[in-house]
């Protein structure tokens, strides 16, 4: 049994979802996204909330239970509040600019990094060293954080790199004399 699943998705006021075809479609203030649905689990509309429930007694459909809900419930966060990411760069001459739908990196190779972004997220560089991500989809919003922090790694002995807003980096002592 699943804690996670047995509870149903509560949907805010101002936000309203439709199942139809095979996709649930939540719509928003940030916008409309939508999910397909699998056939191991059944999605009913009830009184405020989206009910995720297994559609037989299958180890696959238990499997995909809480994973199911928590889709649907990033569907109804992303829609009312969206999802931001912050990345963190560390390094000298290490920096970032948002120029439009580009996002602009120096990271110490010969060339600079250009990123594009996805429609749908937003990329702001409050300072030359941090940069915010934000949209309503979760996925894409961590993929592009993931794609961003994949050309500079933090390492472990000086903690250049990009990471993640509260990770923790791993120090190594180095060489001794």
């Amino acid at each position: 049994m699943s804690r996670i699943g047995k509870k149903p998705v509560a949907i805010p006021s101002g936000v309203t979802a439709t199942i139809d075809g095979g996709k649930l479609n939540v719509k928003g203030p940030k916008g409309i996204l939508s999910l397909t649905l699998r056939e191991e689990i059944t999605y009913a509309l009830e009184d405020g909330g989206i009910s995720v429930q297994p559609a037989n007694d299958s180890k696959a459909a238990r499997a995909f239970w809480g994973m199911q809900r928590t889709m649907v419930q990033n569907l109804v966060t992303g829609v009312t509040e969206g999802f931001t990411k912050k990345l963190l760069i560390n390094g000298v001459g290490y920096r970032a600019a948002a120029q439009g739908k580009v996002l602009n990196l120096k990271l110490g190779y010969s060339h600079d990094v250009n990123i594009d972004v996805p429609e749908g997220l937003e990329v702001k560089t409050p300072d030359n060293t941090t940069v915010e991500i934000s949209g309503a989809d979760k996925q894409k919003v961590g993929q592009l954080a993931a794609e961003v922090r994949r050309w500079r790694k933090p390492e472990p002995y000086k903690g250049k790199g990009i990471k993640y807003d509260g990770e923790f980096i791993f120090r190594k002592e180095g060489k001794k004399k």
